[in-house]
């Protein structure tokens, strides 16, 4: 876990990364007038770092005590299963919150494992700070219930969205229903045993359908291991 570094680095990016534009990327801050966005910078204690490409960044089951904000750069996040079966890589590019939502509520702690592909930088702020904006920025409070009330109305959907008509539909489904941001790059570890286990078919049924979706391009298969070069693809 590398979060207490980010109080002992230098808190000088590069000249050239600006902080109000690396800022105003991020939906927490859209909308903060530039004297909002000021009174931000001036009087929030943030961290800045740099890290390297292959760095662990938070390990899944780490205590959320920071908000990181990745403004350059791209991370990997690994998700798994609860039983440990299966799990998910996907490839995440700035600007992208880590995981904001684990900061309150029942489980606060992260889900998934996030490492660095490239070389990135990070903005954090600790969650004290965070109840401080919370409390004196009214854009950055609407902002923040909006972002959460979004994933609890998006997630309540699940269980109410009609039945695939198709096992190509439910697979695609099952693809972005196991992400963190439904689009890019994702790598599903995972048997086809297992696959049609969840879809409750049999082996050779998501065999077909997984070997059409190949054969349209939307999909290259492995033995255990099916990657998605863009989930987004999926839904066109």
């Amino acid at each position: 876990m590398v979060l207490p570094q980010f109080a002992r680095q230098n808190r000088t990016l590069n000249p050239e990364l600006k902080i109000y534009d690396k800022l105003l990327q991020f939906p927490l801050f859209q909308g903060m007038s530039h004297t909002e966005l000021m009174q931000v910078v001036t009087h929030t204690k943030m961290g800045f770092t740099k890290q390297m490409a292959g760095k662990t960044i938070v390990n899944e089951g780490t205590p959320c005590t920071h908000l990181l904000f990745l403004i350059s750069g791209t991370i990997q996040a690994l998700t798994y299963s609860d039983d440990r079966a299966y799990s998910v890589t996907e490839h995440l590019s700035a600007p992208y919150i880590i995981q904001p939502e684990r900061l309150f509520g029942i489980g606060q702690r992260y889900s998934s494992h996030f490492k660095t592909e490239t070389d990135c930088h990070f903005i954090t702020i600790d969650k004290q700070e965070v109840l401080l904006l919370l409390e004196t920025q009214l854009v950055f409070r609407l902002n923040m219930l909006n972002l959460l009330a979004t994933e609890s109305q998006r997630l309540s959907q699940h269980p109410w969205r009609t039945v695939p008509a198709t096992l190509r539909s439910a697979l695609i489904r099952f693809f972005l229903q196991h992400t963190l941001r439904p689009a890019g790059s994702k790598t599903y570890h995972i048997l086809m045993k297992r696959l049609a286990a969840e879809q409750g078919c049999s082996r050779l049924e998501v065999s077909q359908a997984l070997n059409s979706m190949q054969a349209d391009g939307l999909l290259t298969l492995h033995r255990g291991r099916i990657e998605i070069p863009m989930l987004e693809r999926l839904l066109m």
